[in-house]
């Protein structure tokens, strides 16, 4: 029996353009195709590689539970999306079993803030387990921008929006460049901690980076009511730049 794996590929910031060579040929050879989406829904990385699949590839579509209900540091949240993972882990630790390879979705870099983490960490020892890098969605929102992220000896931070508000407030006052992702419902949250430390004036929102429907805006411009799901906050560094004297 042929030995099967786990292999996710990288999809990179949204553009199709902008996944790899290997992830694309990763992808067109598929047999079996594994992503994440919300119920009733097709889903962001499967958007992103529509009419590449292989004629036949069979599509497993590991829907999340639904927990908009629950707070997102919950007991019951938690459990919910355990059980989740190790139900999905176990299915495809099945298939590498079977003598299948898996290639499993996954937008951005599958190491920075991925789904297929959870995955990653539930497959160690049950099935051989491959991760193809891909460009970071932030890469693609602050070049969508069209100005460098940081400069000279900048320091850029990245936050997850679902920090409390104290702690983001703290972060972004002593950050020379940040990118807040995980925004969505949390872009309220996010907004009053950039003003509360001074840099609402600085922040950019970026929706939907690199893909169709690109919009790029000042924060302190949007409604406060305008929570896109697929978009990120960038404040720019201003560091050090090599320059003649006057």
């Amino acid at each position: 029996m042929p030995v099967g794996r786990i292999l996710c590929a990288g999809l990179g910031p949204g553009d199709p353009g902008l996944i790899s060579v290997r992830a694309d040929r990763a992808i067109r050879a598929a047999r079996h195709v594994a992503y994440f989406r919300k119920r009733g829904r097709l889903g962001q990385a499967r958007r992103i590689v529509e009419g590449m699949l292989a004629p036949g590839a069979v599509e497993w579509a590991m829907e999340y539970p639904v927990t908009t209900e629950l707070p997102f540091d919950s007991p019951a949240y938690g459990a919910a999306l355990a059980a989740f993972y190790d139900d999905w882990a176990a299915r495809l630790a099945g298939l590498a079993d079977a003598g299948h390879e898996v290639v499993v979705l996954c937008e951005g870099d599958p190491f920075l803030y991925g789904s297929f983490m959870h995955l990653h960490s539930r497959l160690q020892d049950r099935a051989a387990v491959e991760v193809i890098p891909g460009i970071p969605g932030m890469t693609g929102c602050w070049h969508a921008t069209g100005v460098p992220i940081t400069w000279g000896d900048d320091v850029l931070t990245v936050l997850p929006g679902t920090l409390p508000e104290d702690e983001l407030v703290r972060h972004m006052a002593g950050a020379d460049a940040l990118a807040v992702l995980k925004t969505g419902r949390n872009l309220p949250r996010v907004r009053r901690a950039l003003e509360r430390a001074g840099r609402l004036d600085q922040a950019w929102l970026v929706e939907r980076g690199t893909m169709p429907g690109q919009r790029v805006a000042r924060l302190a411009e949007i409604e406060a009511a305008d929570c896109p799901y697929f978009a990120m906050v960038l404040v720019h560094g201003t560091g050090r730049r090599p320059e003649a004297p006057e």
